[in-house]
């Protein structure tokens, strides 16, 4: 099965083609993927699918499935991927899957060298949220499936990072900038990759099960609101 994997959910704007295999002892294979690291979500993600399709000599129509992160993430990047997939899956006609782009950064993450193998402590993924924030969730890096404990949410680094002990963590993956404000190490990936999206989907896009519909987790309210009535310039 060829998946197209979307992600703009974080400053990098990711997409890949990849090959999912039949058997759930496979893991996804990437084909070829385009990793740009800007805020020009809009402008680059377009010409990376373009590319990609050039690399592997494999034209959008033979794509099976597009799986598209859907955050955590700011409003205006976040959008631009789920749009992007949205119509992409319209056009050709193929099933779109969202899933937590946290998830597949966690998908990626290898359990620490030196840890305890039964108990190595749980895995924290953190990414920029802006105004300060990080947008965070909790793993079982012991679970095959690395299972989500608890989020995604969001929360300033200095106060997320007060609670590490409380939380059980082992090992934080995600954004390097954050390690002084939450006091503690920043390590794995800072995105998802192409082949950790369609690990998180693979068991629905193996069973061919029809997605639900896209819900971006925006976890906040965006920057700009409508407004809700007009000023009076006159007493």
């Amino acid at each position: 099965m060829l998946v197209l994997a979307l992600d703009t959910a974080t400053t990098v704007v990711t997409a890949g083609l990849v090959e999912l295999p039949g058997s759930p002892g496979e893991a996804p294979v990437t084909l070829a993927a385009r990793a740009h690291d800007g805020r020009r979500h809009g402008e680059l993600l377009m010409p990376a699918v373009r590319a990609l399709c050039a690399e592997t000599g494999r034209d959008l129509a033979e794509v099976d499935a597009v799986v598209v992160g859907a955050g955590p993430g700011p409003f205006t990047g976040l959008r631009v991927g789920i749009v992007s997939a949205a119509a992409l899956g319209d056009a050709l006609g193929v099933p779109v899957h969202g899933v937590c782009s946290h998830d597949a950064i966690a998908w990626a993450v290898p359990v620490p060298e030196g840890s305890d193998p039964r108990d190595p402590g749980n895995l924290l993924v953190a990414t920029d949220a802006r105004r300060r924030e990080v947008y965070w969730a909790l793993y079982d890096p012991t679970d095959p499936q690395v299972r989500r404990i608890s989020g995604p949410s969001v929360e300033a680094p200095e106060s997320l990072g007060q609670r590490l002990g409380e939380l059980g963590v082992g090992a934080v993956a995600g954004d390097p900038a954050f390690a002084d404000r939450l006091g503690v190490a920043i390590t794995g990936p800072s995105a998802p990759a192409p082949d950790g999206l369609v690990a998180v989907a693979a068991a629905d896009l193996r069973a061919g099960r029809a997605p639900a519909p896209v819900e971006p987790l925006y976890l906040r309210r965006p920057d700009a609101e409508e407004p809700t009535g007009r000023k009076r310039v006159t007493a």
